[in-house]
């Protein structure tokens, strides 16, 4: 029989599970001989917003699409709010790196968000007006509105980012994931985003970003994650965001100023 202490350690540690939106035990992915990730552990803060970081190659997107059940990983757990992926799927909203999509491909923009609501919609997917309401309001958020019925081909890169986002906003998730979502986007868009993101994180959202452009970090995020196939480091962007675990992550890939640069910003 547990003691009270350890029944009550057993309790706060059954919460912890069930609040962490995303954690993942020994993940390991292989893309022929070499991993890609190799026994990775990570816990996801809710309500925060979390940075992946670390060199090209280090399998940043790869854990996100393990975690997400896109890529098959070789070994390891991963649960969403103390469940299995498939039990939460419908809490978790996924913006894909903008070069793995076809843009070519013949539809709207205002159609493009309403995918995110095809769980709402059901197999007819009949749109009633409250939709395109709902719709046409995550487009208003991200300062797409205007191009609703614009042929996604034929908007910007940072256009057509934005209007992923808006359809990731129409699924009002619990659990935002984001592949490297500022990338090739101009300054303007890259703001707009970051506000959105930021805005969802102050409505109790978490948030979940691979990121390559350090210089932000302290910035725009609450925690990081550092990565370089193994994981490296992981807590506040205070506490793991330091010289020292970049250096051991980037190795001689990051340059001494730059390293010199972001210690100084940290203070």
């Amino acid at each position: 029989m547990l003691s009270l202490a350890a029944h009550q350690g057993a309790s706060v540690a059954e919460k912890i599970t069930k609040d962490c939106p995303l954690a993942i035990r020994g993940l390991t992915v292989s893309y022929g001989q070499k991993p890609a990730v190799f026994s990775v552990d990570m816990t996801v803060q809710p309500g925060a917003m979390t940075a992946i970081i670390g060199p090209n190659g280090a399998g940043k997107s790869t854990l996100l699409k393990a975690a997400l059940g896109i890529v098959s990983p070789l070994s390891g757990q991963v649960s969403v709010f103390g469940e299995p992926l498939e039990k939460q799927r419908a809490r978790i909203a996924y913006v894909p790196q903008r070069a793995s999509v076809d843009w070519d491909f013949p539809t709207r923009v205002i159609d493009v968000v309403l995918m995110g609501l095809s769980r709402e919609l059901g197999l007819l997917g009949r749109v009633r007006a409250r939709h395109m309401s709902r719709a046409m309001d995550c487009l208003n958020r991200v300062g797409m509105r205007d191009f609703a019925d614009r042929q996604i081909g034929q908007l910007s890169g940072g256009q057509q980012q934005r209007v992923f986002l808006a359809r990731a906003l129409a699924q009002d998730a619990d659990l935002y994931l984001l592949d490297e979502p500022f990338a090739g986007v101009d300054a303007a868009t890259e703001k707009a985003i970051i506000a959105v993101l930021k805005s969802l994180k102050e409505a109790g959202k978490t948030v979940v970003v691979v990121h390559h452009d350090l210089a932000t970090v302290t910035d725009y995020f609450d925690h990081v994650f550092l990565i370089n196939t193994r994981k490296v480091a992981e807590g506040t962007v205070a506490e793991a965001f330091t010289a020292e675990t970049l250096q051991s992550a980037y190795g001689g890939r990051l340059a001494t100023a730059q390293i010199d640069q972001i210690s100084r910003a940290l203070g």
